[in-house]
C-alpha cells in the first residue's frame, strides 16, 4: 500500500519513528466538523504514541474546536486562501516564508496531511518539504511523487471520512481498535452554556430542540426562508422549547429564521445565534433531545454526542463520507443528477434541498415521537404534508 516506504529490518515508518522525541505533525487545514471528524485519529495517536508531541494544524475556524479533542498538545494556525470558497485572500510569498520558518523551527519529525476524497495534500506537503520534515505522508490522486515522502493508496471514494483519517494512519502501522468520534467539554464551559440557556428561558436538564441553520458554505445551505417555516411550524406543534445556534459570521444568512425568533408567536423559540463558542455549542447540542442542522459542524458534534438529528443534507458531498453513525438521524434530502459536486455554491437552484418546511416539522416531530428519554409534549395540530 506504501510507496518507496523506508525500512530498517521490516520495520514500518511507525517502529522507526516511535519514541519520546517523535514531534507529529496533524494537518487539517478545514472548517469545525472537519476537525470534530479528525478526533478519532488524534486520538489514535495519542494512545499509539503516548510520550510524543502532537501538534494540530488547522485553520482559525478549525482552531475554535480544538479545544474539543485532548490529545492534542499544541495548535498552529494557518488559513488557507481557498477556506471560504472564494479567491479574495491569497496568501503572500513572505507568509509563505514565515509559515515555512516556524515548520522547521518546530523540529517536526513526521506530518500526517489529511484531506477529503475531494482535496489534494500537495500544497501542505510542499511547505512540510521546504520546512524539512523528512517524512510527509498522505493520500494522493496526482501521479506524480510530489512533495510526500510517502503517497499513499486511496481508500475506496465511499469511505467515511473518520474512517479515510484512520486508514491513514493505518497505512503507516498505526492502527486503532475505535473509530467512534469523541468529544471532551470542560465543566466550566458546560457551567457557561447551561447559563446562556437560562438567559433565554430554556432549562438545561429539559429536552429541547436546537436549531443550526447555518453551514460552512451556501451550497450546504436550506433556504432560510423555508427554514424559518419550519422553525415556525414545529415551534406550533410541541411544547419543547427550541433554541437557534450560529455563530456571528451568520447573522445575516440566520436573518429569517432570527425574525421568527423575535415574533416568538408560541413562546418557545429562542436565540442564542453569535452568543456561543464553538465549545459552548458543543455543550448545548450534547444536552439536547433533538438537532435540525445541515451537513455541517452541529451534525457531527451532535453524532459525537449521540443526539437525534435531522439534518438537511445537500449534494455537495456523498452521503456515505460525511453521514451521521451514532446517533439517531433523519437525512432529508433529493437525489440530483451533479452530486457530488463538492462546489461552495450552487449552480442549479439548490434543488438537491428543495424541501418543503412541512416535511423538515413533519420528520422532527417524528424522530421526537422515537425518541427512548419519555413522551415528548406535542400540541398535535394538523400538517398538510
Amino acid at each position: 500500500m506504501l510507496t518507496n516506504l523506508p525500512t530498517a529490518n521490516g520495520q514500518s515508518v511507525f517502529d522507526i519513528l516511535n519514541g519520546d522525541s517523535l514531534r507529529v505533525l496533524a494537518m487539517r487545514l478545514e472548517t469545525i466538523g472537519d476537525v470534530v471528524m479528525l478526533g478519532p485519529a488524534l486520538r489514535t495517536l495519542r494512545e499509539q504514541l503516548p510520550g510524543a508531541e502532537i501538534t494540530l494544524m488547522t485553520s482559525s475556524a478549525g482552531r475554535e474546536a480544538a479545544s474539543l479533542l485532548p490529545w492534542v498538545d499544541r495548535v498552529l494556525v494557518h488559513d488557507t486562501p481557498w477556506q471560504d470558497g472564494s479567491s479574495v485572500n491569497v496568501l503572500s510569498s513572505q507568509e509563505e516564508v514565515d509559515l515555512i520558518y516556524q515548520l522547521r523551527e518546530s523540529q517536526f519529525s513526521m506530518a500526517v496531511i489529511f484531506t477529503s476524497l475531494s482535496q489534494s495534500p500537495s500544497v501542505a506537503a510542499y511547505l512540510c518539504y521546504m520546512a524539512g520534515i523528512p517524512y510527509r505522508v498522505g493520500f494522493s490522486k496526482e501521479l506524480g511523487e510530489g512533495m510526500l515522502s510517502h503517497r499513499l493508496s486511496l481508500p475506496p471514494d465511499e469511505t467515511h471520512q473518520a474512517d479515510r483519517n484512520l486508514s491513514l494512519l493505518e497505512a503507516i502501522g498505526i492502527y486503532s481498535q475505535n473509530n467512534r468520534p469523541e468529544l471532551y467539554i470542560p465543566d466550566d464551559v458546560q457551567e457557561h452554556a447551561n447559563d446562556l440557556l437560562h438567559t433565554i428561558h430554556v432549562n438545561p436538564n429539559a429536552p429541547y430542540i436546537v436549531l443550526a441553520p447555518g453551514a460552512s458554505c451556501l451550497a450546504r445551505r436550506y433556504d432560510p426562508m423555508r427554514f424559518a417555516e419550519a422553525a415556525r411550524i414545529l415551534a406550533a406543534q410541541t411544547e419543547l422549547q427550541l433554541v437557534i445556534v450560529g455563530n456571528s459570521h451568520e447573522m445575516e444568512s440566520l436573518e429569517p429564521v432570527l425574525r421568527v425568533a423575535e415574533e416568538n408567536l408560541y413562546g418557545n423559540l429562542h436565540s442564542l445565534a453569535g452568543k456561543t463558542s464553538v465549545p459552548e455549542l458543543a455543550a448545548i447540542i450534547r444536552q439536547a433531545g433533538l438537532t435540525i442542522a445541515h451537513n455541517s459542524a452541529p451534525m457531527h458534534i451532535a453524532d459525537a454526542f449521540q443526539c437525534p438529528m435531522v439534518i438537511l443534507y445537500s449534494g455537495t458531498d456523498l452521503v456515505s463520507q460525511w453521514m451521521p453513525r451514532n446517533a439517531p438521524a433523519r437525512l432529508l434530502c433529493h437525489p440530483v443528477f451533479c452530486s457530488p459536486c463538492y462546489n461552495f455554491v450552487c449552480p442549479f437552484d439548490m434543488k438537491c434541498l428543495d424541501i418543503r418546511p412541512e416535511e423538515v416539522a413533519i420528520a422532527a416531530l417524528e424522530m421526537l415521537d422515537e425518541q427512548v428519554f419519555g413522551r415528548i409534549p406535542l400540541r398535535r395540530l394538523a400538517v398538510n404534508a
